[in-house]
């Protein structure tokens, strides 16, 4: 490119562009054109040193304010217009780029964000909230390793930042590093004393590596601080173990009295309100909690059974044996994975905790690299539409097989912190890929998980998920999803035979040892007596079920639904023939 604007040089034009920025250095949109003609110059430090000039003097531009203030205020619709119209006439201007990543982030368009990111990085590298921003989404779309190398970069610059090393606890808690993390945690409460939010992650990083009670001071804590904070109520509800004393109940009861009460923390006091009043044995009142707690959550997060519905039925429709049979011996012949599937709260962490008891087996925690892959491959088949990638899979070769098996193995080695050959992937709702696991890891194993479809299902009712399972907020959206999940399940066992091993929770409690060791044979691993004392293991749990499996099992949480059955009724009706058909296990 040897000539610009009238004609002149790109290094007369960059010239030119320095004077003018001199001259009214308080103009932003002067700084995006000397970036571009330093860029166009072959000048990409200088270039990156506009850019980053630039942001500093973007809140004086108008444009840039009218995109910002609706942003602010949530109005999507609007900020997109604002900046998209704006960017076609700057196309280089930073900050207007880092805005509308985080716009793409609230619409839950991370991988987009990701991209804009980039480019913003690639134009100012030096640009530290959008560096920062960008970590974040790495660490949304579970890409943990790449999110802590843009963490470390930032701590190089500016190490004591405290919101870059309160998300790299964060980060690090995804990858299983507990401890580092609350070391973490631990020296910003030190300097912040007051942050009652920092005081719940401290709370549930402690939690999971098995600090119990280190982990109630620190939800107590953020009590003190913030009497309102709904979320540290339910964290210590969600414990399983804890129980509410009566100032603690009356708290709650008048928090929820209150007119003003936001949502968000309104619906935590329902749910933990309930669990408190469900261990007082006052169980009409404490339905009425659950209830109303899956009725404002399911406000924020709407769900629709007939979509489920039909993208299950589609599945079955592609995965059949002929589907199977074409592609035999496809894909990566590595034996490590050890898959649990299933719905929540079906005592698939119980099974996680057994394997994870064998010197052979390592346990990890719900991980998201399938969910990943899946994403790779709805944006090969160019469709956001969650049934997208079957039509992608269906197109690979074996090599492309291989190669995804690959890269779900490179993907969760992050996770593994022992040398052992096996590994869990606790993640229920895998079920739904049981395909594409066979096609790309032949050789891993597969658990399914299963509890009787009222056990299972009201206490799915009873958990608030932070995420993920927004079939769980209603009876009927949740009986509907057990009949999916079954015929699903029905169909992997016709077409691929044998491959999927089955665990009653009923099963497993009544008959303990004969489960343990049916498991262990189906895995391939000699029996050990450390599987029947899974509770003595004290590896990190990251579910619900944390502090339960340190416990020896016990009978009583089998039949705990029908302290509720009274108001099971829609759940039992859309339940329909398969709650027939579940199998009765009687004790031993």
């Amino acid at each position: 490119m040897g000539v610009a604007v009238r004609d002149i040089s790109v290094d007369q034009l960059a010239a030119q562009r320095r004077r003018a920025a001199a001259a009214d250095p308080g103009r932003p949109q002067i700084w995006t054109q000397l970036g571009d003609a330093l860029d166009a110059a072959g000048d990409r430090a200088g270039a990156a040193a506009a850019y980053l000039e630039h942001v500093r003097h973007a809140p004086s531009d108008p444009a840039l304010m009218r995109a910002a203030a609706a942003l602010h205020g949530n109005d999507i619709p609007v900020a997109e217009r604002l900046l998209k119209a704006h960017l076609k006439q700057a196309p280089t201007d930073v900050a207007a780029i880092r805005m509308l990543a985080e716009l793409a982030v609230r619409i839950d368009r991370c991988e987009d964000a990701q991209h804009l990111l980039e480019r913003c990085l690639q134009l100012a590298p030096d640009f530290h909230e959008a560096r920062h921003h960008y970590a974040l989404v790495l660490h949304r779309l579970n890409e943990p390793a790449a999110a802590l190398e843009q963490v470390d970069r930032l701590l190089r610059d500016a190490p004591a930042d405290p919101g870059v090393r309160n998300l790299k606890a964060a980060v690090l808690c995804r990858t299983g590093d507990y401890e580092p993390a609350i070391a973490i945690y631990t020296q910003l409460l030190a300097e912040h004393p007051d942050q009652a939010q920092v005081w719940l992650s401290l709370g549930h990083a402690l939690k999971t590596a098995g600090h119990t009670e280190r982990a109630i001071a620190a939800y107590r804590r953020c009590i003190e601080l913030d009497a309102d904070f709904g979320e540290a109520y339910w964290s210590l509800a969600n414990l399983k173990t804890f129980r509410f004393d009566d100032a603690l109940v009356a708290t709650m009861r008048n928090a929820l009295a209150r007119a003003g009460l936001a949502d968000e923390h309104r619906l935590h006091f329902e749910f933990a309100l309930a669990k408190a009043l469900e261990d007082r044995a006052q169980y009409a009142e404490s339905f009425a909690h659950y209830a109303r707690g899956n009725a404002l959550r399911l406000q924020r997060v709407p769900y629709s059974a007939d979509d489920t519905t039909a993208r299950l039925r589609r599945t079955r429709d592609v995965y059949t044996t002929e589907f199977f049979r074409a592609r035999e011996d496809a894909g990566c012949a590595a034996p490590d994975p050890i898959f649990i599937v299933g719905l929540p709260r079906s005592g698939s962490t119980l099974i996680e905790q057994i394997l994870a008891s064998h010197p052979q087996v390592e346990g990890t925690m719900e991980l998201p690299e399938l969910v990943s892959l899946t994403r790779t491959l709805r944006e090969r088949a160019g469709s956001r539409a969650p049934g997208a990638y079957h039509e992608a899979l269906a197109r690979c070769s074996r090599e492309e097989l291989r190669e995804l098996g690959e890269s779900y193995l490179a993907g969760t080695r992050i996770h593994r912190k022992t040398d052992r050959p096996f590994f869990v992937d606790k993640m229920p709702n895998n079920f739904a890929h049981v395909g594409l696991i066979h096609l790309i890891l032949p050789n891993a194993k597969i658990i399914d998980a299963r509890r009787h479809p009222l056990a299972c299902g009201f206490s799915g009712f009873k958990q608030h998920f932070a995420r993920g399972q927004n079939f769980s907020y209603g009876l009927e959206d949740l009986g509907r999803y057990w009949r999916d999940y079954a015929q699903l399940m029905a169909h992997f066992d016709a077409v691929l035979p044998g491959r999927i091993h089955r665990v009653h929770y009923e099963a497993m409690v009544n008959h303990t040892e004969n489960e343990v060791r049916r498991l262990l044979d189906y895995c391939g691993l000699p029996f050990e007596d450390a599987c029947l004392r899974f509770f003595d293991n004290e590896r990190p749990v990251r579910t619900a079920s944390s502090e339960q499996v340190r416990q020896p099992i016990y009978r009583d949480g089998v039949d705990q639904w029908r302290h509720f059955e009274a108001w099971l009724d829609p759940l039992k009706a859309a339940l329909g023939p398969e709650l027939a058909a579940y199998p009765d296990f009687c004790p031993a």
